[in-house]
């Protein structure tokens, strides 16, 4: 947890790194997100909790610019969303790594990497040297398929390809799904170690004593509304709650 002000509270007094009010989203005629207000400081860890189909995932898909609001307002990283492209917030720094972890798999761990440096301005040699020093293992994987990682060996290359591009916002969703509490606890160490580094993250987790462990603030989501906000601490028991009351 970084920047914090005299209180040990992280520092807010940039503008925030997402802010939505009253923010609506769909997949066609079903409304997912019912009004949906939220404010992330800039250099901060913020969970997001919450049962299976609250719309955890649909808001990020909305912070990352892949789905249009239809109501409401959005700003990410000083841009306010409306009909941008997510292109535009790539290049801004905004990085998504999504649920079943986005990568490559007939493709080496190394043509993944590359592929960070068609957009210019980094090297193959600095991609790897970036990606290899946070996650020694995949240097010993370099000439693998991706598809024959291990759960966790992916999940890793995942991240390390979205870091190289230094992103300043990244969203991550269930990245400890599917994984064995040894590899979720060694991705979360990581997380932290990113998060010192100033980057702000947004991370959905059903995992919550991990997320505890690394975030500055949190919320429960249920029924596409934001329910309650507060400490990392009261959120994740209020979350075992709000799972028990869904029959997750």
């Amino acid at each position: 947890m970084r920047s914090p002000d005299g209180d040990g509270n992280p520092a807010t007094t940039d503008a925030p790194a997402v802010s939505m009010h009253g923010v609506r989203a769909a997949y066609g005629r079903i409304e997912i997100l019912h009004g949906v207000d939220l404010v992330v400081a800039p250099r901060s860890v913020f969970a997001l909790f919450g049962p299976n189909g609250a719309g955890k995932s649909t808001l990020l898909k909305v912070m990352s610019g892949q789905l249009r609001p239809t109501g409401g307002s959005v700003e990410v990283e000083g841009i306010v969303l409306d009909r941008t492209a997510p292109e535009v917030l790539a290049r801004a720094g905004v990085c998504t790594i999504p649920e079943g972890r986005g990568i490559f798999p007939n493709l080496t761990v190394r043509e993944n990497l590359r592929i960070w440096t068609f957009k210019g301005g980094v090297s193959q040699g600095e991609v790897e040297a970036r990606a290899f020093t946070r996650f020694p293992r995949l240097k010993d994987r370099r000439k693998q398929l991706a598809g024959t990682l291990s759960g966790g060996e992916q999940q890793m290359l995942a991240i390390s390809r979205a870091l190289v591009g230094q992103p300043r916002l990244l969203l991550l969703d269930e990245i400890s799904m599917g994984l064995a509490p040894m590899v979720v606890e060694e991705l979360y160490s990581l997380v932290g170690q990113i998060a010192g580094e100033g980057v702000t993250v947004v991370l959905v987790e059903q995992f919550v004593h991990m997320a505890v462990a690394v975030a500055d603030q949190a919320a429960i989501m249920v029924q596409g509304r934001i329910d309650r906000e507060g400490s990392p601490e009261e959120m994740a028991e209020a979350a075992v709650g709000a799972y028990l009351a869904s029959g997750d």
